[in-house]
């Protein structure tokens, strides 16, 4: 799991306007009619096909726990498309997007200043170039990794430089061991 892939996602699907389906059932009709068969789903999943077939017909009703969590990621990476891209589109243009951390966060800066990594709660807004930069690194596959290094970039022009009123000497932000982290738009 993505840390940072899955945290936008989150973030993204808060601006769902109807919930997702819970059940199998549901779940496995909506994929069949996305996909548009049963074999698509059924190699998507790593499943039989008949066994699609029986889930969408409600004679299986509760999956293994491991099938449960690949049903319900991959309906909610195609639920909603529309809203999803709207919710992208706004954040990516006007609205930002909000990032709230507990991380160790340190950095690089000439010597007397004091540049030691330490453990702080953070919840800084933004801006929209920055979420613009983080949606579109995650469509074009980055790496957790990749998504870090432009949260620390964009943590080190907001908080730490406060928009180019202080610290300009500042170099490099360090975002490590991150105990909680969470977007919204």
């Amino acid at each position: 799991m993505s840390l940072f892939g899955d945290g936008l996602d989150a973030a993204v699907q808060k601006a769902f306007t109807r919930p997702a389906p819970k059940n199998a059932g549901p779940q496995m009709r909506y994929l069949v009619k996305q996909l548009g068969g049963t074999k698509q789903v059924a190699q998507m999943l790593r499943i039989s096909q008949r066994t699609v077939e029986r889930y969408v017909k409600d004679q299986i009703k509760k999956p293994r726990p491991d099938l449960a969590a690949r049903l319900e990621r991959e309906v909610k990476k195609r639920w909603q498309p529309q809203i999803r891209a709207k919710a992208r589109q706004r954040a990516a243009t006007t609205g930002g997007i909000v990032v709230d951390t507990r991380a160790r966060l340190g950095y690089t800066a000439p010597i007397g200043s004091t540049d030691q990594d330490r453990i702080r709660h953070l919840t800084v807004a933004l801006p929209p170039i920055y979420a613009a930069r983080l949606f579109d690194a995650q469509e074009a596959g980055a790496t957790d990794q990749e998504l870090k290094e432009i949260a620390a970039e964009a943590l080190k022009e907001v908080y730490f430089q406060d928009g180019g009123r202080r610290a300009g000497s500042l170099e490099e932000v360090r975002f490590t061991d991150i105990e909680h982290l969470e977007f919204d738009l």
